[in-house]
């Protein structure tokens, strides 16, 4: 690959294999670089995109779960509050 576009690749969000072919091209005679290179950046950017989505995706994942415990602690205080609620009640009555 050109110089540019080499400086652009995060080694850590790119896969080796991805990171080999990328160095692989760049020994190429310029001809064929020029014909690669455009389909590999796509694919660079493409397997980007899919970390980024799949970071956000564990995130909210990890949200929601936080969400639940609060809602299922929440359920359990509300019933308890009800439970003694109507203890009260029946004595009273």
């Amino acid at each position: 690959m050109s110089e540019p576009a080499r400086s652009t690749i995060n080694t850590e969000e790119i896969p080796r294999e991805v990171l080999d072919l990328a160095e692989a091209v760049g020994i190429l005679p310029e001809e064929y670089r020029r014909t690669i290179e455009p389909p590999l950046g796509r694919v660079i950017d493409s397997n980007r995109r899919r970390r980024r989505i799949l970071s956000l995706i564990q995130d909210a994942l990890s949200q929601l779960r936080l969400d639940m415990k609060y809602l299922a602690f929440d359920l359990e205080a509300t019933r308890r509050e009800r439970d003694e609620f109507r203890r009260k009640l029946e004595e009273t009555a």
